[in-house]
């Protein structure tokens, strides 16, 4: 057995396998897109067939693009999409509905009916940290336990297993010998309590989800089971698991308390260690765990946008202005400064620090000469805003980020980290490896088997690539953010 690892990615839109060597540097990504559903307005959904068979053919075809073999991996991490959900039968593995993503809002009539009951609501938010709202698993589990023909029935008979991501895909990829899941995935399904760190049973009461439905709680770094060896050859043990956002914190080395990093994948999440204990956000953040290694539990504080490199998607495959997302770059440098053009994309919904699931996304200040350039350079600069908007919430909570690191597709675009910079005030650090999610997930992974000996190695292992310095004046910046403001205004509903 060797010293590399294998990371799989199991993203909204897309599953990877990254294979990474006992540094920390990448020897080969496979990459394979699958298919989004959109049954009705504001619902989401995935086929789990197709997220297994994505995870399990870039699993195999990942060796076919550098030198390293199945025999050299010594484990394997998972991150994953958090908050998506799953519900499978025990015996034949067979899921009794679509995944029901992180985007979806069908849920948001029952979240409302709920948050009449001020007391639940102060429940939810001191023993999980979350707020009461779609997003989370809980009332996806309920959803599918209430709708779909039988289900109910036979999850109280022990004949149902609910998972998110990383736990389905534990349990097929172990043939059905591991049904578990780590602090951090747990920590959000709005079912966790974060602060004994165990399922809430007033909260499983609440949502009628029957205790045998849920998976082990693990450390973040721990055994969760050997992959049948028919997948790539060989029984090779999962040894660590992070939910994607976590897992990037972990990949950035944000091992520090006041460190926060901020990814731009499908959404847009900026999560800041705050140490061992739970900051409680009055300003409508989520506390959530950060990491928890050695049965010790590391804190942060989260805020969650809903549209980030999902908006380039919808610029490209729903408008058509672009043909990849590459071209934004160069069309943004291009539109005219201070144009007046906002793009709100609130197309499921605004996250943080909103939590306002029926707004609808909108683009305002148009003239006659608005362009192709100004609409692109909105939308980019729509994830920036966003980041404002979670900065100052962090900032009313006492919590102002010391350092931010940034990550996902969207930080390869320095026309967009320019402008973060300049809208946050703040330097922004690009690492020289942005795969951070996956990193995140092989640290984690090493940890366990050996491969690091503590988290001061991973912090070793990490390097800068750019740092990006404000170039707005105060005032300049400030009057952009209002025109956002503005512009939010207008399409808020509630």
């Amino acid at each position: 057995m060797g010293q590399h690892i294998l990371a799989i990615d199991q993203g909204t839109t897309s599953s990877r396998s990254i294979i990474f060597s006992p540094d920390g540097a990448i020897k080969a990504i496979s990459q394979t897109e699958f298919s989004q559903k959109y049954p009705h307005d504001g619902w989401v959904e995935h086929d789990p067939e197709e997220i297994w068979e994505s995870v399990v053919s870039t699993m195999k075809s990942v060796f076919d693009k550098c030198t390293v073999t199945a025999n050299d991996i010594a484990t394997i991490g998972i991150t994953n999409q958090r908050e998506t959900t799953l519900v499978w039968h025990k015996e034949t593995g067979k899921p009794v509905y679509p995944a029901i993503v992180w985007q979806d809002r069908r849920t948001a009539p029952l979240c409302r009916e709920l948050s009449k009951d001020d007391a639940l609501v102060s429940y939810i938010t001191e023993s999980t940290g979350l707020l009461l709202d779609p997003y989370f698993s809980a009332t996806k589990v309920a959803w599918i336990l209430d709708n779909v023909e039988g289900a109910r029935e036979q999850a109280e008979n022990g004949e149902l297993l609910f998972g998110t991501v990383d736990t389905f895909l534990i349990w097929r990829l172990t043939n059905g010998a591991s049904h578990k899941t780590d602090a951090t995935n747990a920590s959000r399904t709005m079912l966790f309590d974060i602060n004994k760190q165990c399922w809430d049973e007033k909260l499983l009461s609440t949502f009628k989800i029957p205790a045998s439905m849920l998976p082990e709680v693990m450390d973040c770094s721990a055994d969760f089971g050997d992959i049948d060896e028919s997948i790539i050859g060989c029984a090779v043990p999962i040894q660590g698991v992070a939910g994607d956002q976590q897992s990037a914190l972990v990949g950035q080395a944000c091992f520090e308390k006041g460190m926060a990093k901020s990814t731009y994948g499908t959404g847009c999440f900026m999560i800041l260690n705050t140490g061992d204990a739970p900051l409680q956000s009055k300003n409508r953040l989520l506390t959530t765990v950060g990491y928890r290694l050695n049965g010790k539990t590391t804190y942060a504080l989260e805020g969650s946008i809903f549209m980030a490199g999902a908006t380039v998607q919808w610029l490209r495959d729903g408008l058509k202005l672009i043909d990849d997302a590459a071209e934004t770059e160069a069309l943004a440098q291009r539109a005219r400064q201070d144009n007046g053009v906002f793009l709100v994309p609130a197309f499921t919904g605004l996250g943080a620090p909103y939590w306002d699931p029926d707004a609808r996304g909108a683009i305002l200040g148009l003239t006659r000469d608005t362009g192709i350039s100004e609409i692109v350079a909105a939308g980019l600069q729509s994830v920036c805003y966003q980041t404002k908007d979670l900065q100052k919430a962090m900032e009313n909570d006492g919590a102002r980020p010391t350092t931010i690191r940034v990550d996902g597709g969207m930080a390869r675009n320095d026309w967009v980290m320019g402008f973060l910079s300049d809208i946050l005030g703040a330097e922004v650090e690009r690492p020289e490896n942005t795969e951070t999610t996956a990193l995140g997930a092989a640290f984690l992974a090493g940890l366990q088997a050996g491969i690091f000996g503590s988290l001061d190695d991973l912090t070793q292992c990490w390097k800068s690539d750019s740092v990006f310095t404000p170039r707005l004046t105060k005032d300049e910046r400030n009057r952009a953010y209002d025109g956002w403001k503005e512009a939010v205004d207008r399409i808020r509903c509630s």
